[in-house]
């Protein structure tokens, strides 16, 4: 039923940032192996917004790892600690939002985890921490609020920095590390994911789980992805989001607006590409590397097809203003020329015969019209933009 423990290890430890411990890891894996038993591994998100972005997806990529290996999946819809917010990350105290947000909100989020995970019975458990939170009485909290003291609480970054910059910190949010660790004593989690913003409420997770005379769970965070800004973490409160359900034109036109540098830390984080494979792209040009990724994402979550009409429709809306910014300059001297040799000059073709092709396939633009006639004879103006092919882009300077 599951593969051998080495080869589960290498997959689930790639591109995580910590684990504690690998060496736990590797004993739930060889546990779980011989009893035929799936770990249970358990994800938490607050439905603080009615969208999963693609933020989310890179640790639910990583539950998906689990899944393929023969695991259950337990997602947490947090509906209760919606209502006092995360503080993990966070400079102020978030809003509490009302019961009836938080409710169409969480509605969405099955469908839209789906675009990432296994939904089939045996592989995903979706679980509203409604359930046990909001059975608990006053004494149930203050016992539960026992268990942590307010020096580990300050220890937290964030905290810190908001006490070091005279911000308030709201009582609730002390609470909230507790509420989300009890999570994983009533689920029983063997493995817990999140982001590196999450690991001090994943640790007490652990330390919950031993106090109840459970296993602890083993705890694995994944990098933090940069939202649009390519400043700030991906954030629905922030703005800087692609939301999985986004419509495929809409989403494929924000993943255009990133930064060249995002674009790589993207291409790293999100399809997980290999450094071969990154370095490759990069050797090409930057505009068809992110439409490449932009196209993939689409893919992603919509289909092949609706990827590539996005990519179509992109390209018929880009304006020669936003392709002037992108392309090389090509000396052509003043005059007729056939079109053959204006391709030719941009260096980037072996020979007549590969031009030929590519001009008969269609591939070759002028000011966005299509060029198909290889025997055609032009006079190129100042300022036109000639496209080869995927990668060429190039604005036509007249000399002499």
């Amino acid at each position: 039923m599951f593969r051998p423990v080495d080869e589960q290890l290498k997959m689930l430890c790639a591109g995580a940032v910590q684990i504690e411990t690998v060496d736990e890891l590797r004993k739930k894996l060889e546990a779980s192996r011989a009893a035929s038993r799936p770990l249970r591994v358990k994800l938490g998100m607050d439905p603080t917004a009615p969208d999963i972005h693609l933020g989310h997806t890179v640790v639910l990529r990583k539950m998906r790892e689990f899944q393929d290996l023969g695991h259950k999946a337990v997602l947490i819809i947090g509906d209760y600690t919606a209502m006092i917010g995360d503080p993990s990350g966070k400079t102020k105290t978030r809003p509490m939002l009302p019961p009836e947000a938080i409710k169409r909100n969480a509605e969405t989020y099955f469908q839209q985890a789906g675009k990432a995970l296994d939904t089939a019975p045996e592989k995903l458990e979706i679980r509203y921490n409604s359930e046990w939170l909001g059975k608990m009485n006053l004494a149930d909290m203050l016992k539960l609020s026992s268990r942590v003291t307010a020096a580990q609480i300050f220890q937290r970054r964030d905290f810190k920095e908001r006490l070091k910059n005279d911000v308030d910190i709201a009582l609730s949010e002390f609470i909230y590390p507790l509420m989300q660790g009890w999570d994983s004593v009533v689920i029983r989690a063997d493995v817990e994911l999140g982001g590196t913003d999450q690991l001090f409420n994943n640790l007490v997770g652990r330390e919950l789980q031993r106090d109840e005379k459970q296993e602890p769970q083993v705890v694995m965070v994944m990098p933090i992805l940069e939202g649009l800004d390519g400043a700030q973490k991906m954030s629905k409160s922030l703005g800087n989001y692609i939301g999985v359900s986004e419509p495929p034109n809409e989403m494929f036109g924000k993943a255009m607006s990133i930064s060249d540098d995002l674009m790589w830390r993207w291409y790293e984080m999100l399809p997980g590409k290999a450094e071969a494979d990154i370095a490759a792209l990069k050797a090409g040009h930057p505009m068809e590397a992110k439409k490449a990724l932009a196209a993939a994402l689409v893919e992603r979550f919509h289909g092949a097809n609706a990827a590539q009409a996005a990519r179509e429709h992109f390209d018929n809306q880009f304006s020669k203003k936003k392709l002037d910014e992108v392309a090389e300059p090509l000396a052509v001297a003043a005059g007729k020329i056939g079109l053959i040799e204006l391709v030719g000059k941009t260096g980037a073709f072996k020979s007549r015969g590969d031009i030929r092709r590519i001009i008969q396939e269609g591939g070759v633009q002028l000011d966005g019209e299509k060029q198909t006639d290889p025997k055609a004879v032009i006079e190129p103006r100042a300022g036109q933009i000639l496209r080869a092919g995927k990668r060429v882009i190039r604005r036509i300077e007249l000399a002499g």
